[in-house]
């Protein structure tokens, strides 16, 4: 890596200096309050929250079974109407606009828990329905939850048989061409599909009010997601299947169903579920009893104490959580400690890269391989174990964690990691989450599609990540894993200087990545491409200080919508400017006082925006642990580069 000593420093004489004692005081404020909140095994998890939907279908769930807790449900309802906006729906995001899904979800859990429609929360709430266009407007998942409650016909569900399990790799649509989370929830809800069962719904609770034509009567369920002319075509095929699949060949079905099955069982994953994720781990428990499998059988209780975990009480409040995130939270954590001046030799940081050490997936050939079948396994997951699906986002992370500890111990640890980081690259240069060219993108026109995250596709921001890690090793610029990886996010800069974030919102997420990475690989940070991005960074900075990027610039027409300065988007701006040498400048020390004057109990900054993304658009996330390790890095970052009278950082990330 180039030395960053030997970069021109860009400084503004003019700039007042940063008042030392408040830094210092607030950044060992922070860190003892990371101390405290790591746990005895020397990991760190903080909840990971999402929106309405998950505590709703989480209800649903319950219902749909027969077996539902009143008491639990009421204090998941009291969380639902915490988060009503005024006008009478739910948002996807804090602040964000009423969304027919998400609101149509929480109605149907509402009135489930005894709910009356004329209570003034729900008379609002169906007004924001059908001021949407009514429920029959919800996406596929939702409406696949109305079939199972026989509120809508099967007909208003895109038809994916079961029999696609039994599809060769050639075909145009096979399970391995989509995504992992898209793979693990369409195989359990194909076997629904193909089962076509009906919620038990002991109450018999309807939402006819919802729809503004009778559900059974409505032709127009499944639309085109993409507008595209093969999305056309795609609706054709789906009407033809709905007409076919009774004649469909029982032999195969019950083959395509039992291979169904076979993938599902393997991957249970104990208590952390298949895939790890609400979605496909409900539809599973869902499936086994359709399937007639009996309460007592060890895989359908394992399943069912897999969902009932997701269930967290959160400052007394109570809600379900997507996922959990550890191993991430881990990673990120232990670089802020680190970068605060935490012994990388005493026992905080020890403990936390022992555990992460312990939680590398060495021994399982996982989905990945259906497509890199010569490359062992060395990644980590995402959540406490996934093995099948190891996530190169925080591979790269904790591999840049331990090799930043100087420890020998993890040497074997960071050359099996690496060797996966490097297998999983994309032809393009970039990397995806969890497959390696996984860009199939004829599979986004299908109407199952709707949700626009049917591939795992590589994105800045993951790319960036690895570019980092490979740079922090001390691979150079040449090498040609590098070189590619470089000529991707070149290629992939947004025209206003940006790049996009995929995993965190948006393009601040996006530029900050990246810098990071070009810096640690010895781009020279007086390039144009890299100027135009802190210009961008520095044109985005808020009256206070602040950066803050909204859910709403995933779409295009508010992309650069803002409405409020957030602790975590301005410790990744400032740790992007950082990287690009602007250590000195005026942008940089205002985000730094905006930090040290944001509220603040301890270590963890006032936060109530969603600043993490599942599906752009679709699906958004609070990680609450966002709020207090990226202030406390930035904050420490800048306090050992003015300091140490450097002016860029000298890691990966």
């Amino acid at each position: 890596m180039t030395s960053a000593t030997t970069r021109s420093n860009i400084t503004d004489p003019a700039t007042p200096a940063v008042n030392a004692n408040v830094l210092d005081r607030t950044i060992d404020e922070a860190r003892q309050w990371m101390k405290d909140q790591q746990k005895t095994d020397g990991h760190w998890v903080f909840p990971l929250e999402a929106d309405a939907t998950i505590p709703a279908e989480y209800i649903m769930f319950q219902h749909y079974l027969n077996d539902f807790e009143e008491e639990l449900n009421t204090r998941i309802v009291k969380y639902l109407l915490a988060i009503q906006n005024p006008d009478g729906g739910w948002p996807l995001f804090y602040g964000g606009k009423n969304d027919v899904s998400a609101t149509v979800k929480a109605y149907y859990a509402l009135k489930l828990c005894g709910h009356a429609t004329d209570a003034p929360h729900m008379a609002k709430a169906r007004q924001a329905v059908l001021a949407m266009g009514g429920a029959a407007k919800t996406n596929v998942l939702t409406r696949f939850w109305l079939a199972l409650y026989q509120q809508i016909p099967w007909t208003g569900v895109p038809n994916m048989p079961i029999e696609a399990m039994l599809l060769p790799r050639w075909f145009p649509f096979h399970v391995q061409k989509i995504s992992y989370w898209a793979r693990t929830t369409l195989i359990t809800m194909m076997l629904l599909m193909a089962l076509k069962p009906r919620a038990a719904n002991p109450r018999k609770v309807d939402i006819r009010e919802l729809f503004t034509t009778p559900p059974e009567e409505e032709t127009d369920y499944n639309t085109n997601p993409t507008g595209a002319v093969l999305g056309n075509l795609f609706l054709k095929i789906d009407k033809i299947l709905h007409r076919l699949e009774p004649f469909f060949p029982k032999n195969a079905r019950e083959k395509a169903i039992q291979t169904a099955v076979d993938y599902i069982k393997p991957r249970l994953n104990g208590i952390d579920g298949i895939g790890a994720i609400f979605p496909p781990m409900i539809f599973t428990v869902i499936s086994f009893k359709e399937l007639g499998m009996p309460d007592n059988d060890p895989d359908v209780k394992v399943a069912r104490d897999a969902v009932r975990a997701l269930v967290v009480e959160v400052d007394g409040t109570t809600y379900v959580q997507p996922c959990w995130s550890p191993v991430w939270d881990t990673g990120l954590a232990v670089h802020g400690m680190m970068e605060a001046g935490e012994d990388v030799q005493g026992e905080v940081v020890t403990q936390a890269l022992d555990w992460l050490k312990g939680k590398q997936v060495l021994d399982v050939e996982g989905d990945w391989a259906f497509w890199r079948p010569k490359v062992k396994p060395g990644g980590w997951a995402f959540q406490y174990e996934n093995g099948y699906f190891p996530d190169v986002d925080d591979t790269a992370v904790v591999v840049m964690a331990l090799d930043r500890s100087q420890n020998p111990r993890y040497r074997e640890a960071i050359e099996r990691g690496t060797e996966w980081i490097i297998g999983m690259q994309s032809k393009n240069g970039g990397w995806g989450a969890f497959d390696a060219d996984n860009l199939y993108t004829y599979l986004n026109h299908i109407p199952f599609a709707d949700h626009g995250a049917m591939l795992d596709p590589p994105t800045e921001d993951v790319s960036a990540r690895c570019l980092g890690m490979l740079a922090q090793l001390g691979y150079k610029r040449s090498h040609p894993v590098c070189h590619r990886a470089v000529e991707f996010l070149k290629q992939t800069q947004q025209e206003d200087g940006s790049w996009f974030g995929r995993w965190g919102t948006n393009y601040v997420y996006g530029t900050w990545s990246v810098l990071n990475a070009l810096n640690a690989i010895g781009e020279d940070l007086q390039a144009p491409y890299i100027r135009k991005a802190v210009d961008w960074l520095k044109e985005r900075q808020r009256e206070d200080g602040g950066w803050g990027e909204d859910g709403g610039t995933y779409w295009q027409e508010t992309k650069d919508l803002a409405k409020s300065s957030t602790a975590s988007q301005t410790a990744w701006a400032v740790l992007g400017l950082m990287a690009a040498g602007d250590v000195h400048s005026d942008a940089t020390r205002r985000g730094i006082e905006y930090l040290l004057k944001a509220p603040r109990k301890g270590g963890e900054w006032d936060e109530a925006w969603h600043t993490a993304v599942g599906f752009p658009r679709v699906f958004y996330l609070r990680y609450h642990g966002y709020r207090s390790y990226f202030p406390l890095w930035a904050l420490a970052r800048y306090r050992n580069l003015s300091r140490g009278n450097a002016i860029t950082p000298a890691y990966g990330i």
